[in-house]
Formats: C-alpha cells, structure tokens, sequence
C-alpha cells in the first residue's frame, strides 16, 4: 500500500511514526505467508538443551507447557549498521515526499523492531566521505542518539552535498569490527567512471563476513521511467549544480538505457558477491524494505 505522506508526518515524531509503520506492517504479517516469522519477542527466548536453567521462567512454562530464558538488556542476537546515504540526490523530489524521507522513515521502523527484538543497532551517515557513525547497540540511550541523528536528514541541507559511495564504504567496511548485518539506503548515484570502485567497496563488505542490503532508492516514476510530459524541461543536477535545457522526448530513450545498464550491472555485482539487492520505490511504501530485512535476519539467526 502507498503511504501516505501526510498522515504519517502528522505525528511529528520519529518514534512514534516508526511504531506505527512496524504495527501495520505485523499486522499484514499476520495475514500473509511470512505470519510464521518471529517479529514479537523481547523478553523471553528460547531454552537450549544443556545450558544453565537459572533464568528458565516457569511461570511461563506453566503457562505454554515451553522452556523460555529470561532476556537480559545486554542480550542480542544479531548486530545491524544501517548506512544512509545523505548527498544532494537523496532529496528528490521536492516536495511531501522525497528519497530521503523514505529512507529515514525505513530505518527508524527497522530500529524499532531491532529495539524490540533485543538486537544491537547502528548508524552510518555518508556522502563524500562518512559524515557520522556509531557502532551497534541494544539500549533506549542508543535509540535516541538515533533519532536525532535520523531527524536532522530530514532537513535539506543548503549547499550541494555530492556522493562518493566507494570511499565511504571503504571506511565503514573498516569500522565495523564484528560481523553484523549490513543495511544501505543508497540511490548510488555516482559517476559511471566510478562503478567498479563502488562493486570494490560493496565486495569489501561481504570479503568482512558481513551480511549485506542494499535498498537502491528511487522515485521510480520520475527517475526510471522517466515520466515527463513531451515538452522543452530545464534539468538541474543536485549534486553539481549543472543546468541541461532539453525536450524529454529527444533524449527519453538514451537516458533510459543509461539508468537500465548501470541498474543491471549493480543487480549482476550483488548476486555475484552475494549482496540482497532491493529496489525500493518511495511511491510503494515500507514492508518492501521491511520483509527483505525480515527475511535476511531469520536466515541470520537460523
């Protein structure tokens, strides 16, 4: 189901917008094929034969006829870096919704089911460089820190913000010291002269044991289909500031291919290194970011 821009924002606060994108989409779960998944437990696990029974609830075994743990805080059961790219691109299109609010509403749902499920997460922030990183945590101080730095993309910045995903990364591949789950929201916009530094950086993830998504954001309507009215349009790259003055229809075919190309070649790279890549169009709403993320982390913990 589309989202709905407006209704959303109207809660003005992250944390309750990521409960309420998380809640809808348990609730789909359970209506669906996915309902067997374990997206509810936060406080108990389950008991493995042969280790201590100490913390073994036996109210609750009264209660299930099932051995559970008692879960402490400091528990967790997978280590997630959520990396968001913030270069100029990341906010088109203007207006209610853009690439970025997407993203940042996805990762904020993502942590909060992290938060729920006793996991430890982080955040990488980047664009020429990486401009902010936390390692994972599970603790509501850890979850705050986040929030604040997941609002503050939320405002625009006003000079141009370029991309270089390759070096950033590199540094982040270097920074991540145990092996975690690796989340991107990325339109990877860069140079075609730079596309195998970037399947390099991608494929020094996986050479680090990482698991790794990449949610390749798009508007799709505007920068895939390329769905403009067949008329004279003035172009403005976000990220250079270079103004193109040209009919959509004259080069609608060649940019068409341009972006196809780039687009498989990036899909062709992640199966080969082994890498969930996912197209993720801000028109279609979030449980096309939060089942792939589901899906990847119950193979994980397996």
């Amino acid at each position: 189901m589309p989202i709905n821009q407006q209704e959303i924002e109207a809660y003005g606060n992250l944390d309750i917008i990521a409960k309420q994108v998380v809640e809808g989409f348990i609730t789909g779960l359970h209506k669906s094929p996915f309902h067997g998944f374990s997206v509810e437990f936060a406080e108990h696990r389950i008991y493995n034969t042969g280790e201590s029974t100490r913390y073994i609830d036996w109210k609750l075994y009264g209660r299930t006829d099932k051995l559970y743990v008692k879960r402490f805080e400091e528990e967790t059961n997978l280590r997630c870096q959520i990396l968001i790219d913030n270069s100029s691109s990341m906010y088109f299109p203007e207006g209610i919704n853009n690439k970025m609010k997407f993203s940042v509403y996805a990762a904020a749902a993502i942590v909060h089911l992290l938060k729920k499920q006793r996991d430890a997460f982080g955040l990488s922030i980047f664009n020429e460089e990486v401009k902010y990183h936390i390692n994972p945590k599970s603790s509501t101080v850890q979850q705050k820190l986040l929030w604040q730095q997941l609002e503050e993309l939320l405002i625009k910045p006003k000079e141009i913000k370029t991309t270089n995903v390759a070096v950033a990364l590199h540094q982040i591949a270097e920074n991540i010291h145990k092996r975690s789950m690796v989340v991107i929201f990325s339109d990877m916009m860069n140079s075609k002269d730079d596309e195998d530094n970037i399947f390099d950086a991608l494929q020094h993830l996986r050479y680090n044991k990482h698991e790794v998504i990449l949610f390749h954001v798009v508007d799709k309507g505007k920068e895939i289909d390329f769905d403009f009215e067949s008329r004279p349009y003035e172009f403005i790259d976000m990220e250079t500031g270079q103004h193109v003055k040209v009919h959509s229809n004259a080069v609608k075919e060649a940019y068409q291919k341009a972006v196809i190309d780039y687009t498989v070649a990036l899909q062709n790279k992640c199966a080969q290194y082994r890498i969930d890549f996912v197209e993720a169009d801000i028109s279609r709403g979030f449980n096309q970011v939060l089942t792939p993320y589901l899906v990847k982390r119950e193979r994980m913990i397996k």
